[in-house]
């Protein structure tokens, strides 16, 4: 009896340190950077790995560079005591003689301080580096960190053109429930076609744009993915906030800076032997009429000088909706005559939570007209769990609601090849566009015989 006396007092001592320890005031960050005291209890289920950095790398990401057929860019997170970071790469072999004697690339170092309404203040140093001097078609090995801290060490395969069709995974809006829904789309993705050139975000990765555990979740989501699988995004309105853009944004990422001045990482284009890939920032055409005018100017002259034979633009606000009763008729009016002008293949869009894709020639009076002919494709598609109805415009030659999806699209020679799957990985619709020189690209339809999802289900 005595015994569990004991027991007893104790378990009490335990309650009684864990209470005082949860309601404990914040201490002040500005004196500790490199430790973050907070509420245990402070978001329920979610790992303090998520949202804190340590002195170990997280959020390891490769980001597409304008060349991706020579370099690749990587980084990283630590916490505020880690100030400086390096890459170690190496061709990959079949043993651990990779990490005898790798190259060393010194990596830049950011500081960023943040915070999201009333959660807790996050500081974190990011680091950024390109791997440079590679060559198409090799394997490397490569790992990030400093000192005693590293991450695992990653392989990331180089494309080669030559020998089999760049191909990429095309995510529309993740958005909501990133961790819980989104997570087991993108890893469908990956283990649908494992060796993809890369990923594609076509905007609102996340919902607050400055929401850091948010961030953490989409990061969970990819895991390993993120660090062996180049991404390249778009922003969406979710990434703004009075058209400021996220402040993780750019620390997190590293994509190019070729695009019009102001539009660094947001407005860019990727160059492949035969391929070249377009980001617009749809917000700053939407919201601001000097970066809509520049974007519009640099548009033009980048296509009208475009040797590319394939060509696929991606923008988070779609040229035409599938949302009943929405309609962007200020990007429609600026940017779908270049589109037309300069024959884009390919336009991959998000925002409207549904699926929908078809060929379109938009008329003088407004209308959507469905129109093979005119050669570009319009796609609209969603990733995450939030969903809007569809609509039964014309437009749509196939269509989808409440149906998380995945799109494969691969290029090889004169054909681009296009499958979109369901998240349970089951294909949903299917086409290729067949190119000929001077001609509109052709249409053939590879429609499964699978019922369209429109209703709630």
């Amino acid at each position: 009896m005595r015994v569990l006396g004991y027991i007893h007092i104790i378990n009490l001592f335990v309650i009684l340190v864990f209470f005082t320890r949860c309601n404990q005031p914040a201490h002040d960050h500005d004196h500790d950077h490199g430790h973050h005291h907070h509420s245990s209890s402070y978001f329920d289920g979610i790992s303090d790995k998520l949202l804190f950095p340590s002195k170990s790398p997280d959020r390891v990401i490769l980001n597409l560079t304008a060349n991706p057929m020579e370099a690749v860019a990587v980084n990283w997170r630590t916490d505020t005591t880690i100030t400086s970071g390096v890459v170690e790469v190496a061709i990959a072999s079949a043993g651990p003689e990779i990490r005898q004697n790798p190259r060393k690339i010194n990596a830049k170092t950011s500081f960023l301080k943040s915070q999201h309404e009333n959660e807790p203040e996050i500081f974190a140093n990011y680091h950024e580096a390109i791997i440079d001097n590679l060559k198409p078609g090799e394997k490397y090995a490569y790992r990030v960190g400093q000192g005693d801290s590293w991450s695992e060490w990653y392989q990331y395969q180089m494309p080669d053109p030559e020998n089999r069709p760049i191909s990429f995974i095309y995510f529309g809006d993740a958005q909501n429930d990133v961790k819980s829904m989104w997570s087991r789309v993108i890893r469908e993705a990956y283990k649908t076609l494992p060796e993809v050139d890369f990923m594609l975000h076509a905007g609102d990765l996340i919902n607050r744009h400055n929401r850091d555990v948010e961030w953490g979740e989409w990061f969970h989501a990819g895991g390993f993915l993120h660090a062996m699988v180049p991404s390249v995004m778009t922003p969406g309105n979710h990434e703004y906030k009075n058209v400021v853009l996220s402040p993780q944004w750019k620390p997190q990422f590293n994509l190019p800076k070729n695009g019009p001045k102001g539009l660094e990482e947001t407005c860019y284009f990727i160059d492949y032997p035969d391929f070249k890939v377009i980001s617009l920032d749809a917000e700053q055409i939407d919201e601001s009429e000097a970066f809509r005018d520049a974007q519009k100017q640099w548009l033009d002259s980048l296509l009208a000088a475009n040797p590319k034979k394939w060509t696929a633009i991606t923008f988070h606000y779609p040229v035409f909706s599938t949302k009943p009763n929405r309609d962007n008729e200020k990007l429609r009016e600026y940017f779908k005559p270049i589109f037309d002008k300069y024959k884009v293949d390919i336009v991959l869009q998000g925002h409207d939570h549904a699926y929908g894709r078809g060929m379109v020639n938009n008329v003088p009076t407004g209308s959507n007209v469905r129109e093979q002919s005119s050669g570009t494709m319009y796609v609209v598609s969603v990733s995450g769990p939030k969903m809007y109805d569809v609509s039964d415009d014309e437009w749509m030659e196939r269509r989808a609601g409440n149906t998380q999806l995945f799109q494969i699209i691969s290029i090889e020679n004169n054909i681009l090849s296009y499958e979109a799957f369901s998240a349970d990985g089951k294909l949903y619709d299917a086409f290729d566009l067949q190119k000929s020189e001077g001609k509109p690209n052709k249409l053939v339809n590879r429609i499964p015989d699978v019922e369209e999802r429109l209703l709630e289900q």
